[in-house]
């Protein structure tokens, strides 16, 4: 291994500025001390005219690969920095960080040491071009709790249905707007100029939520929240900073955080968007070790994204239906030009692929639509099939479909339970469950045991709908409908459908989130023949709960540690966890039906800035999906859970004994927003080498990112290293 040093060759100038260059030397050398590189390793110090610069970061970026790569890591305290493990090629190295501007890009290739000129900021608005979203969407001032409930539209233009701040809130945040992209980067804040000329910027928002294929998607949200109070408020909010109106600056990374190398692939292409990535079996992370990448491209392209991380390379599974006649989003037409794409529909696909998760064998599972939603005859009422029977469904959305790498084989599964995310259960028959979405009113499952033996996907999947055991006697009665009012002798429907969906590793029992206001998890035991013995049990965010020490509000995605704790993400701007075991009073009953259990819940507020008009507890923070470490595949201990820090441009990682939480921020391209996320051991005795977490850029806006129009999503590995100079 190659061993380099610092250093600063002295001129023949001036005493005064010998003096001067001799000291600058002594301190860039002894700064570099303790910098040695390998040929693989481009090291150095950063320093601006104030000195040497701490928590910013070093990127460096090549196009010599089949696909773009770039690798980020972060200064220590001295300035000092070391990219390790980078492959032979030509790179453009620079310098990103707070309080600057993007130094000019040095080409160089690995094997030197490379110091770098950091470029102080002008003035707080070029500094503050480089903030995340969540700052600026800080700044937007949102309807005080004094104007609630709603008027309607010819009084205080909140929707009269809307009772209270935090149901706002809510479908402003994770169940509305943010749950596609974010609010609040370079590309919302301010209004496109070839939008078009408005008499206002009321007016300018009233036509850019029209833009393209979402575009009546983003009207109904409005309409939620009332156009007439909705759109002057952001509007305000847009004028605002074009008058000049700056947000508070984030901290820079500081402690573990200065640890972290992120490594950046591009992939798909710019017309295509994802939801999310996997790189192993959850219940396994050694599995697929330095294999391929596998995408989820939702409703805008019919290919699975596919990365040879090794090799630098990206390539595609092509997808199929079973029905010709089955949608296509390239049905949905622009409801007006956007500023990006015009009027051309730049989505165009048909399996609509949501989620996807590796089996146990290596192959990839995916919830996918393959027919129109009208349901086969086995599914509806008067088949025999046991779930049918107890609960026929006439319509699913989305059905199954697995892709398997070694013969190349895409096999399609119809199902009569709609499918939106799944997960495997640690079990005999690797039951795969799925959640719907949030409709259907039905949990469904796969035996995937069993249709590998029988080919027969009408046996081997199975649904229910969510009974709660209402009359306490342990067992599935017959129950009351949701509109019915409540019978001491039966057990009751909730109308509900699970969003994320998990299997506790404790006791084997399914959870889901319910969205909506307040929301809630629920707790699903197939019990020994399900669907016949399956109950549920539901519990409610503490939302106004003078027993709840903190409260909060709507929960999106989920995920469980290996103790049964279940981890959620709100809209009030909190991680939430929910621990069953602390329930003091009856699980079952006439009184359990969702309030009953406040103390199970605790509440970590996310980082960054609360909205202007919001008093309660918080953060601007909109995080769409969380996922727990229970393997250590990052660093920082089993069980550790991790949000998607949407608005922070971050990966949100709680050390739940400090309730702190480590930002893994990306700065690279701006507008880092993930959906998803699973991590991977690709070595176990490689220490922080062989393991990581990846992730993607999930937002349905990759052109509303850092470089605009032609701007794709990129897979992102994050590796946590000992100290900022690790090889």
């Amino acid at each position: 291994m190659m061993s380099k040093r610092v250093f600063c060759p002295l001129r023949s100038i001036g005493l005064s500025a010998v003096l001067l260059a001799l000291v600058s030397g002594l301190h860039a050398q002894t700064a570099g001390e303790a910098i040695s590189i390998g040929n693989d390793d481009i090291g150095g110090v950063v320093n601006s005219t104030k000195g040497p610069e701490g928590g910013v970061w070093v990127i460096a970026e090549t196009t010599d690969f089949p696909t773009k790569f770039v690798k980020i890591v972060v200064t220590d305290d001295r300035g000092r920095y070391l990219v390790p493990q980078l492959p032979k090629a030509n790179y453009k190295v620079w310098v990103r960080g707070y309080g600057l501007v993007d130094s000019e890009p040095v080409q160089t290739t690995p094997g030197r040491i490379v110091n770098l000129t950091a470029v102080l900021a002008p003035n707080a608005r070029a500094a503050a071009e480089y903030y995340p979203a969540i700052y600026w969407f800080s700044l937007l001032h949102v309807p005080d709790k004094s104007e609630f409930p709603g008027t309607g539209p010819k009084g205080n233009g909140i929707p009269e249905n809307m009772k209270n701040q935090g149901q706002w809130l809510h479908l402003l945040k994770t169940d509305s707007c943010w749950s596609c992209h974010q609010i609040g980067d370079k590309a919302t804040r301010e209004i496109p100029k070839n939008l078009g000329h408005f008499d206002s910027s009321t007016a300018a928002w009233a036509r850019r939520l029209l833009s393209g294929q979402a575009g009546n998607n983003m009207v109904n949200g409005l309409e939620q929240l009332g156009p007439e109070r909705a759109l002057p408020m952001f509007a305000n909010w847009s004028d605002g900073v074009a008058a000049g109106e700056l947000p508070p600056a984030p901290p820079r990374p500081q402690g573990v955080e200065r640890n972290v190398v992120i490594t950046e692939w591009d992939w798909a292409d710019a017309k295509a968007y994802l939801h999310d990535e996997i790189a192993t079996d959850k219940r396994n992370p050694t599995l697929n070790a330095n294999g391929p990448i596998y995408g989820a491209a939702e409703l805008s392209v019919d290919y699975l994204p596919v990365l040879d991380p090794v090799g630098a390379a990206a390539s595609q599974v092509k997808l199929t239906v079973r029905d010709p006649k089955t949608p296509s989003s390239a049905d949905d037409k622009p409801a007006a030009p956007s500023p990006y794409w015009g009027d051309e529909a730049i989505w165009n696909s048909r399996a609509n692929v949501h989620n996807p998760m590796f089996d146990e064998k290596g192959r990839v599972w995916i919830t996918s639509r393959i027919r129109p939603s009208d349901n086969a005859a086995f599914c509806q009422e008067g088949s025999t099939h046991p779930s049918a029977v107890l609960f026929p469904l006439k319509r699913s959305g989305r059905q199954l479909a697995m892709y398997d790498p070694r013969t190349k084989q895409l096999t399609l599964i119809d199902t009569c339970f709609g499918t939106h995310h799944l997960v495997f259960a640690e079990d005999a028959s690797s039951t795969l469950w799925t959640s719907s979405g949030g409709g259907g009113g039905a949990v469904g499952w796969l035996n995937t045991k069993m249709f590998d033996q029988t080919h027969d996907e009408q046996k081997s999947q199975g649904w229910t709908a969510l009974i709660l055991d209402t009359n306490g006697n342990g067992k599935r009665d017959d129950y009351v409908e949701p509109d019915q009012p409540a019978d001491p002798t039966k057990d009751k429907r909730i109308n509900a459908a699970f969003y994320g969906v998990t299997v506790s590793p404790a006791d084997g029992s399914i959870w889901g989130t319910v969205l909506g206001f307040p929301g809630a998890v629920v707790r699903l035991s197939p019990g020994s023949n399900p669907p016949v013995t399956t109950l549920a049990e539901i519990y409610e965010l503490p939302w106004n709960d003078p027993r709840a020490p903190v409260h909060g509000f709507s929960p999106r995605g989920l995920d469980i540690d290996r103790n049964g704790v279940v981890w959620t993400v709100i809209a009030s701007g909190h991680l939430a966890s929910f621990d069953r075991r602390k329930c003091k009073g009856p699980l079952n009953g006439p009184t359990a039906t969702g309030e009953h259990c406040p103390e199970g819940w605790t509440l970590y507020q996310l980082p960054g800035p609360q909205l202007k008009g919001v008093t309660d507890p918080g953060s601007a923070e909109a995080s769409y999906y969380d996922w727990v470490d229970q393997f250590d595949t990052l660093g920082l201990g089993r069980n550790v859970p991790i949000a998607t820090g949407n608005g922070n441009d971050a990966l949100l990682a709680l050390l739940p004994d400090t309730r702190k939480f480590v930002v893994l921020r990306v700065p690279y391209p701006m507008g880092f927003y993930a959906k998803g996320m699973d991590g991977r051991i690709d070595d176990p005795k490689g220490g922080w080498k062989g393991k990581g977490l990846w992730a993607t850029y999930g937002t349905r806006t990759p052109f509303h990112a850092e470089g605009g129009k032609g701007t794709t999503s990129k897979v992102l590995h994050f590796q946590l290293r000992p100290d900022p100079l690790a090889h």
